[in-house]
């Protein structure tokens, strides 16, 4: 019991680290000649920026290639006129850049800069840990899956689910399974209008 309490202390030190280190800089400068540049602090070689439409499509995609600052001209001029959103995919965040363009122009509100924290999941022993911090409280919903060493992806089963009013910007659980279903077990979060999925084994 003692060990995890401990572990669960971890998670909110993590999670804790996670707040702390959430004031890195995005820059958005849009020039006079149809080139905006944006300029990202502490970036880091593997993770995604991507520029999504407001249904949520994927426009662009890009493999950030060096750890450090990230600098970059996109001529976003000539997307039709409506709201869009740079997001930069990090290991446990993801930041969330909104720009507007209307006839032509690029328009961007820094105020309206966030961040969207993902699930950390840890497995020990027979007990699954479960935490997610949450700027606005947000309400989630989760589901528990399980496939035995024998099945396939396609072969996950059903095995929990809840839905959370969060009052709390930190949601932890921990989820006691039973010891001899060894094999995966894929957890599925939808909070913030997102879905995340992470996969866990038991050995």
């Amino acid at each position: 019991m003692k060990k995890a309490i401990k572990n669960s202390i971890v998670m909110v030190a993590i999670i804790a680290a996670m707040v702390t280190n959430a004031n890195a800089t995005a820059t958005l400068i849009v020039g006079k000649e149809k080139k905006t540049m944006l300029a990202l602090d502490d970036v880091k070689q593997g993770q995604q920026l991507l520029i999504k439409d407001v249904n949520g499509i994927i426009l662009y995609k890009e493999t950030i290639n060096a750890t450090g600052t990230y600098n970059n001209l996109f001529d976003l001029t000539q997307l039709p006129n409506g709201d869009y959103f740079f997001e930069l995919n990090k290991d446990v965040e993801i930041n969330v850049i909104p720009f507007k363009v209307v006839e032509n122009r690029v328009e961007f509100n820094k105020s309206l800069e966030s961040k969207v924290f993902k699930p950390i999941l840890r497995m020990e022993d027979n007990r699954l840990f479960v935490s997610k911090f949450s700027l606005n409280n947000a309400p989630l919903s989760l589901e528990i899956h399980y496939a035995n060493n024998e099945a396939t992806h396609k072969d996950f089963e059903l095995i929990y689910s809840e839905n959370i009013d969060s009052t709390s910007q930190i949601f932890e659980r921990v989820y006691k399974l039973m010891k001899g279903n060894t094999g995966d077990y894929k957890v599925v979060i939808k909070t913030d209008g997102r879905e995340f999925t992470q996969t866990v084994k038991m050995i």
